[in-house]
């Protein structure tokens, strides 16, 4: 399982011009299922990210997890993560899950994260989407289990 993290000052994700899910600050989660993966990288993704110290302490080191700031946590589905453009020009997704396996997945960290975390928010599954976020230091982390 893929997942690349963003700690944001805010972010939203659109479908159709429509504002499905949107945080202030916290993180966005973009995530990707690949074949073979299973609830236990799942179970371990959630587990890292909400224990994940990433935002500053009061002597502005990162010190300080998104549980301890009680920041919003937004979580977009992402197969292209799963991309490999070894071999040409043309990215393969291959190493992706099948979609229904895709989905079930992304469903459970979505789950997982709604029952440790009160501020959950989402896009939706399968859909083109438009992800708008301001990302604060930058911080990104690419995290894979």
């Amino acid at each position: 399982m893929i997942g690349l993290v963003q700690r944001v000052a805010e972010a939203r994700v659109e479908v159709g011009g429509q504002v499905v899910g949107r945080i202030g600050r916290g993180l966005l989660l973009l995530v990707c299922a690949e074949a073979g993966d299973s609830d236990a990288q799942a179970e371990r993704l959630v587990a890292k990210l909400l224990k994940l110290r990433i935002f500053g302490d009061e002597a502005g080191r990162m010190n300080r997890s998104l549980q301890d700031v009680g920041g919003g946590l937004l979580i977009v589905s992402q197969f292209s993560l799963a991309a490999d453009v070894s071999g040409g020009n043309r990215p393969s997704f291959s190493r992706a899950a099948p979609p229904g396996e895709g989905r079930r997945l992304y469903e459970k960290v979505v789950e997982l994260a709604r029952s440790q975390h009160p501020e959950v928010a989402t896009g939706i599954f399968g859909a083109d989407m438009q992800v708008h976020l301001v990302n604060d230091g930058p911080v990104t982390i690419p995290m894979r289990f």
